[in-house]
């Protein structure tokens, strides 16, 4: 029986995550929910979770797959291709994105997706970071509209909801960095079952973002960070490499059309794999 997950039930899924080594944020769960409160799917079979999947919805022309994962005892039983088809379902007549594992590519293929990029996880002690500037403010210090513009720029649908959420979740530390008295980029960082997780981290250029980084990590107290890049973001990939970072993970990003046109660029740190 497919069914919906309440917010109970999904901490299933982010426990599963976090057995699977995707290392999930401690407090991921309540601003995946305020995005859609319907995301998290799963096959249930004589009480038991066998598969579950999260489909998330934003407005009316984009989804995002993410939190694909079976019981281990349960692979093979074709749990994961009926949880899969539900969420397919849940997001048909949509622009749908997901973050796979790399060898999967051609398995998501035969579900019409296509490459787009690959993004890289990279992880470690951080190191080599500049003084934090007097140019970066708390994120609760600008006008949430102009954040949320920000954030409009770098992904394909609005999440004001999941946004709001994200920037003041417990434990999570939001900043923004400005110039002229304009935000002109914000980045989050927050702990996460190893280390800390930075996403989004939004920036114009280098300088900027390393700037950023290096005062959300002051201001967390973190060592051990990790940062999703965008393969092509050269700059990005330097930065990272640049802070002592080493690549730990790969995914392919793809998606059922033509790929929305972001400023990769811009974006120094995807916010998360599993809703985009």
């Amino acid at each position: 029986m497919i069914r919906t997950l309440t917010a109970e039930q999904a901490q299933t899924a982010i426990d599963w995550a976090a057995a699977e080594g995707w290392n999930p944020g401690l407090s991921d769960l309540p601003c995946f929910l305020a995005q859609d409160r319907g995301l998290f799917l799963a096959v249930e079979q004589d009480g038991q979770l066998q598969s579950v999947i999260a489909a998330t919805r934003y407005l009316h022309a984009f989804g995002f797959i993410g939190f694909y994962i079976a019981r281990p005892e349960s692979r093979g039983h074709g749990h994961g291709m009926a949880v899969w088809q539900a969420a397919m379902q849940r997001l048909e007549g949509r622009l749908v994105g997901l973050d796979g594992v790399v060898a999967q590519q051609a398995n998501y293929r035969k579900s019409g997706f296509h490459l787009a990029w690959n993004n890289i996880r990279f992880g470690g002690l951080v190191q080599g970071l500049p003084a934090p500037e007097g140019r970066l403010v708390p994120a609760s210090a600008v006008p949430f509209d102009r954040l949320s513009a920000l954030d409009a720029m770098v992904f394909p649908a609005p999440r004001p909801g999941f946004l709001q959420c994200w920037l003041g979740a417990p434990g999570h530390v939001a900043l923004a960095l400005l110039r002229d008295g304009a935000a002109v980029g914000y980045g989050v960082i927050r702990p996460a079952r190893q280390g800390h997780k930075i996403g989004p981290l939004v920036a114009e250029n280098a300088a900027d973002a390393q700037a950023l980084l290096a005062a959300l990590v002051q201001a967390a107290g973190a060592r051990e960070i990790f940062l999703d890049v965008p393969e092509p973001h050269r700059v990005g990939v330097a930065l990272a490499e640049s802070c002592g970072l080493k690549p730990v993970f790969e995914t392919a990003r793809m998606y059922t059309g033509p790929a929305p046109t972001l400023p990769l660029e811009g974006i120094f740190g995807i916010t998360t794999f599993e809703l985009g």
